[in-house]
């Protein structure tokens, strides 16, 4: 049997739900010593739902030597000042998307990582669920032949008492809006598959459906890594809020992955389809989706750990995906 590693959890927001399944999942793998909360009445409700010690004491924690791994849960405003407290006492970390505030932070929070020498994974669930694997897979053996375009959209609803929370959608709590907030799993996933070399064009703002800081809509025209088209739409405006959606034109075939279905048509014609099941969050409950993918990302997580190589994503990985972002928002100032 693998030895088991000891982790904490920091931060027990709606976030942990997700992480502690799959937590309880990976018992065999995993021992969960702590889960970490500064709010004495947050950490209440979180110890009549989980059988996990909890405690208000990070600083107990963070010297507690049977705590080798970190999972980060906390606001996006305090990643790199979390995980830095946790690479110092000798921690590996996982942390929530996004990776920080803004790309400046996140580059001091990987060099962090890097001078620490530990094990960093960011949480872009995305990338493992198993039809992105299969659909990553197809394009890097050829099956779909050369990409000609690709397309995301990405039309969420959130209602505005989502974001009538205090810093919800705020540069300062959570770096911005639709983009880095919830696209960043579907855009960090589609430049995974087909890269994007250039914004070539975009548009940014905050449509009447909701008051807030940052943009609740977004599109951009996107050079992929290959030099072919591509478009982007997000938003958090498209009531009730329906699955993300990748789509590949590739000269062999054609691709569609909405949610976490898979759909590959070849000229040949052969079909194949990867299933999935449950919700993806779109909609105004939150954490409406199986915690499979989490589960997914814990695990390469700890057997990172256990070997000592990276995790899928990396902090650079979330890094390059945040200056995807940056670049788009910057496209569309302009």
């Amino acid at each position: 049997m693998t030895r088991k590693i000891g982790v904490a959890i920091i931060g027990l927001g709606p976030a942990s739900l997700p992480h502690s399944h799959s937590l309880i999942d990976l018992a065999e793998r995993v021992d969960v010593r702590w889960a970490v909360s500064r709010s004495a009445e947050r950490a209440e409700a979180y110890r009549k739902q989980f059988p996990f010690a909890v405690t208000t004491d990070l600083e107990a924690v963070l010297a507690d030597p049977t705590v080798e791994a970190a999972i980060v849960l906390t606001p996006p405003s305090s990643h790199l000042d979390v995980s830095a407290r946790c690479f110092e006492n000798g921690k590996h970390v996982l942390v929530e998307k996004p990776l920080e505030l803004t790309v400046a932070r996140g580059e001091t929070l990987v060099e962090a990582a890097r001078r620490a020498g530990k094990v960093f994974g960011v949480v872009l669930q995305h990338r493992l669920r198993p039809a992105s694997l299969r659909l990553k897979a197809a394009l890097a053996a050829g099956e779909l032949g050369t990409v000609e375009a690709a397309f995301l959209s990405v039309p969420w609803w959130r209602p505005q008492a989502y974001y009538d929370e205090p810093g919800r959608g705020t540069l300062a709590r959570d770096g911005g809006g639709v983009l880095l907030t919830q696209a960043i799993h579907s855009l960090d996933l589609f430049r995974s598959l087909v890269g994007v070399s250039r914004v070539v064009a975009a548009q940014a703002r905050t449509t009447k459906l909701h008051r807030m800081e940052s943009e609740d809509f977004a599109s951009a025209l996107l050079e992929l890594g290959n030099g072919a088209p591509g478009t982007l739409m997000t938003t958090t405006a498209a009531y009730p809020g329906h699955p993300e959606r990748i789509e590949i034109i590739g000269t062999q075939g054609f691709a569609t992955l909405i949610g976490g279905t898979l759909s590959l048509s070849f000229l040949d014609g052969r079909k194949e389809v990867v299933e999935a099941e449950g919700s993806t969050g779109s909609g105004a409950n939150i954490m409406d989706f199986p915690h499979d993918a989490h589960r997914a990302v814990i695990a390469d997580f700890l057997e990172a750990v256990s070997t000592g190589r990276d995790p899928v994503v990396t902090g650079n990985e979330a890094l390059a995906s945040q200056r995807l972002v940056d670049d788009i928002l910057a496209a569309a100032r302009r």
